[in-house]
């Protein structure tokens, strides 16, 4: 599964715009987040759809999100891991 390029993304650019608001996390390359010096999500295109790489207590999890409810599960998760006690 390759990660994610210009055109694929450009079709998140809502859910990117979202994640670009978060405190903690900048956006080092189109699609792909570092929270501190650490890599915390990017995204891959796959014939299956689009995916999201999220770094889950130290590993990544991936999460599709090729719908408004998986976005929503998936900036769930984003939430849950930038909360301040993590």
């Amino acid at each position: 599964m390759k990660h994610a390029g210009g055109d694929a993304l450009r079709g998140l650019s809502v859910l990117l715009d979202q994640i670009r608001s978060k405190d903690g996390i900048r956006e080092k390359k189109l699609g792909i987040f570092y929270r501190k010096s650490k890599a915390f999500l990017h995204f891959h295109e796959d014939p299956a759809g689009m995916f999201a790489d999220l770094s889950v207590d130290g590993e990544f999890q991936r999460f599709p999100v090729n719908s408004k409810g998986e976005w929503k599960v998936f900036l769930s998760a984003v939430e849950r891991e930038l909360r301040p006690e993590r």
